[in-house]
């Protein structure tokens, strides 16, 4: 006898890159962290919301994170009635499918992009749709009218790293039934994002995560922007305190410090492009990236050879068990030093 539901007992689960227990020990280019620390003002705030003793700690945090609401919404040019705070966007993305889309109903998303949509849809029972993409990087036999529920779109595109061009993506928010979600979780380091999108059309929804270009991986938080009615029905939804103490303190100053986050991404962008050239010049094949990682595959199109060298050299990088991915590998950038001697090291494997 199970207790599990047919679906959940024959799913595969999400798998997600290797971390070492010893991390000190590697140089870890495998999930696409942010290698420059938060701003220091973020520690600060941490410490402050902790206070000495720790006693803010025993009492729940604000249900709505309505401050949180209010800077990003600052930030971004919204009223915070169109903002939601989550626990990492993959909550957001969770909620999303979990709002819109009921058992056997259609959610779609781009193959190669990020596998996770899959795993969500499959826990809510709905029908996955997978579109390739072509050599120019559209969304291959995408139908004249997406009939589904949701489609989720991921630009930049992890693990590719090229972002749609904005009118390509209005092309396809005019062609969605249903809500068309813009996975932006590399867009800061993109030349450009759809914010705009959401005012002008009902089914968008642009969703963000601060692990990237915030460097607040380990405090997983995300947003989405939407609608305020879209909004409210993931209110209704999510966990009522959904974000810890720390957490929305966190979040609150990273926003807060433009400064400190504009270099943190200036950096990683000089260096991705440095990266790239390096790359090239050695005779990889590299797809222009928008994102803080490359997915660049060597002469020999033997992803795993140079995967197991790296390896061998304490050098975490991301292969990919899709067959359709293999020939490459996804690396996320590091600081300059990093990627010196991820360079060097991959010039030595050959």
């Amino acid at each position: 006898m199970t207790y599990l539901r047919p679906n959940i007992a024959s799913m595969k689960g999400y798998v997600p890159g290797f971390q070492p227990d010893d991390v000190a020990s590697w140089i870890k280019l495998n999930t696409n962290e942010n290698p420059y620390p938060p701003s220091t003002k973020v520690v600060e705030a941490i410490l402050a919301e902790l206070g000495s003793d720790g006693a803010s700690l025993r009492t729940y945090p604000s249900a709505s994170s309505q401050r949180l609401r209010e800077v990003a919404g600052e930030l971004y040019g919204f009223d915070p009635s169109w903002i939601i705070m989550a626990n990492g966007s993959d909550e957001v993305l969770n909620n999303l499918i979990r709002a819109c889309a009921g058992e056997g109903q259609d959610v779609g998303y781009v193959h190669p992009s990020y596998s996770y949509y899959s795993t969500l849809a499959e826990i809510q029972g709905a029908a996955v749709c997978t579109y390739g993409l072509t050599d120019s990087y559209k969304v291959e036999a995408f139908p004249e009218y997406y009939n589904g529920k949701i489609f989720f779109l991921t630009t930049p595109n992890s693990p590719l790293g090229f972002a749609f061009p904005l009118d390509y993506i209005e092309e396809l928010a005019r062609n969605c039934a249903g809500l068309l979600v813009i996975d932006e979780a590399y867009a800061d380091f993109a030349d450009q994002n759809a914010l705009q999108l959401v005012k002008k059309y009902d089914n968008v929804v642009v969703t963000r995560t601060f692990s990237k270009s915030y460097a607040l991986a380990g405090m997983r938080l995300g947003l989405a922007i939407a609608r305020p009615e879209i909004i409210a029905a993931l209110d209704k939804i999510r966990d009522h305190y959904n974000l810890d103490r720390l957490a929305q303190a966190a979040c609150v100053a990273a926003l807060q410090d433009q400064t400190y986050f504009r270099e943190s991404c200036r950096k990683i962008i000089e260096t991705r492009e440095w990266f790239t050239m390096e790359l090239n010049a050695i005779g990889y094949s590299v797809v222009p990236s928008q994102g803080n990682f490359v997915f660049a595959s060597p002469p020999d199109k033997n992803g795993k050879r140079v995967y197991d060298g790296l390896f061998e050299r304490n050098i975490l990088v991301r292969l990919l068990s899709d067959p359709l991915l293999a020939h490459g590998l996804r690396i996320s950038i590091g600081t300059r030093k990093e990627m010196e001697t991820t360079l060097a090291a991959i010039n030595k494997i050959g």
